[in-house]
């Protein structure tokens, strides 16, 4: 059984909002079994709900809507329901009562446009809408169920948790959909996919699906599933997961359990140092600040993040870090002795544990015959060592910035995991 989600309103096709109604109820669809064939938004006109109504029942037998369902004249999506489906507007009562009682709270009178909203097809179900004033609209036509909800994102989340999905489930028997994402970084999409390939093919047999998800200097590698056990599932993912690690183990950095809170690249560096009691500062040039920005983005960080120096400029990199003046003329700021000598000097000033440097040209211009655009080094200083990498990334700026963050990130993990696991084994 599929379902089909479509949105309602010129304001999303204008990009005047960002349609986040439609990734809400797709994941919470998921996470009780029902798959979505289709998502749909279109504008508020008659003719276009009209089509995207009959194209989505020939896919889908759920479908859900959301918005047009305000007082106002720009607001047809009742008055287009009642048109598809043949049928009058009838007054409903306990709608009435819903806007009655909203009003009161906020010591008003009911407007007779207000009173508009207890105005529902005759052939529907009303599901009532206790956080606004338009009443949710069930209909159950040919076999197929439509629901049409509010636009407002905290009326519609309301209602389907509370009020839609639990309807549904009693009304139909839907399987188990599990996805599980296994979270890489430092090895890009088509030569993740070669070093997979074999271990891909084999995923069929097992009933799991793969979807690449690239982002910058990252790649997700989501397996989904469907069945009616749970626990097999989750089981036969697993041990396929087991299998990717003796392939890709160094580029996994963790996983994503869908429908559950996750931890990002920066969280689960957070949790490593401060389970170790140890502490961390950044020096940035090409990055301007933002490896800083997603390690302090983590609450709590305060409590192993000391600081940072952003050394965009040679002066800077020569009194705020020591870096040798030869040096920087000799090799450039972008160089494997730059990039080691930041390290060391910012663990040494802020008295940290470890540190994260970076030097890089980040684009669009700067670039050279030997150094071109997407030039980075990144060092990590420990109390033992020195560590350096050298990468090419891109000649996107931003995508530059986000790459070598994460790359920096990642080398930083590595190393903390190393760590743990030298003393877990000496």
């Amino acid at each position: 059984m599929q379902a089909e989600i479509i949105t309602i309103g010129d304001e999303i096709l204008i990009g005047q909002i960002v349609d986040t109604n439609s990734a809400f109820i797709a994941t919470l669809l998921n996470e009780n079994g029902i798959g979505v064939k289709q998502i749909s938004s279109v504008s508020d006109n008659r003719e276009h709900i009209l089509k995207a109504l009959d194209e989505a029942k020939e896919r889908a037998d759920i479908i859900l809507i959301t918005g047009g369902l305000g007082p106002t004249k720009d607001d047809i999506t009742k008055k287009t329901l009642c048109e598809y489906f043949n049928t009058t507007m009838r007054f409903d009562e306990n709608a009435y009562q819903d806007v009655v009682n909203l009003f009161a709270q906020y010591e008003k009178e009911v407007t007779p446009t207000n009173r508009l909203q207890a105005e529902v097809p005759a052939i529907c179900e009303v599901i009532r809408n206790y956080n606004g004033t338009a009443p949710c609209m069930w209909f159950d036509v040919d076999n197929k169920i439509y629901v049409s909800m509010p636009g407002v994102p905290y009326e519609m989340k309301a209602l389907m948790k509370n009020q839609i999905v639990p309807k549904l489930k009693s009304r139909f028997h839907f399987p188990v959909i599990f996805h599980k994402t296994v979270l890489t970084q430092g090895i890009g999409e088509s030569a993740l996919s070669d070093m997979v390939s074999e271990w891909e093919d084999s995923l069929a047999s097992v009933n799991i699906k793969l979807a690449y998800l690239p982002a910058p200097g990252m790649v997700r590698l989501r397996l989904s599933t469907k069945g009616e056990d749970k626990d097999k599932l989750m089981l036969a993912v697993e041990k396929k997961i087991e299998e990717l690690k003796t392939i890709i183990g160094e580029a996994i950095y963790g996983y994503d359990t869908f429908g559950e809170d996750n931890e990002t690249l920066e969280q689960i560096i957070g949790k490593l140092l401060k389970g170790k009691g140890k502490t961390i500062s950044t020096a940035e040039s090409c990055t301007g600040g933002y490896i800083s920005h997603l390690i302090t983005k983590v609450p709590g960080s305060s409590d192993y993040y000391v600081g940072s120096v952003i050394s965009y400029s040679y002066d800077i990199k020569e009194t705020e870090l020591n870096v040798s003046s030869a040096i920087l003329n000799d090799q450039g700021a972008v160089s494997q002795l730059v990039v080691e000598q930041m390290a060391k000097a910012i663990r040494i000033k802020y008295k940290t544990d470890y540190s994260i440097a970076a030097s890089g040209i980040a684009g669009p211009a700067g670039g050279t015959k030997d150094k071109p655009v997407g030039t980075v080094w990144i060092a990590i200083a420990t109390p033992d060592n020195v560590i350096s990498e050298r990468f090419q990334f891109g000649n996107h700026r931003e995508r530059n910035i986000q790459k070598t963050a994460n790359a920096a990130l990642n080398m930083l993990r590595k190393e903390l995991e190393r760590m743990r696991f030298l003393k877990f084994v000496s």
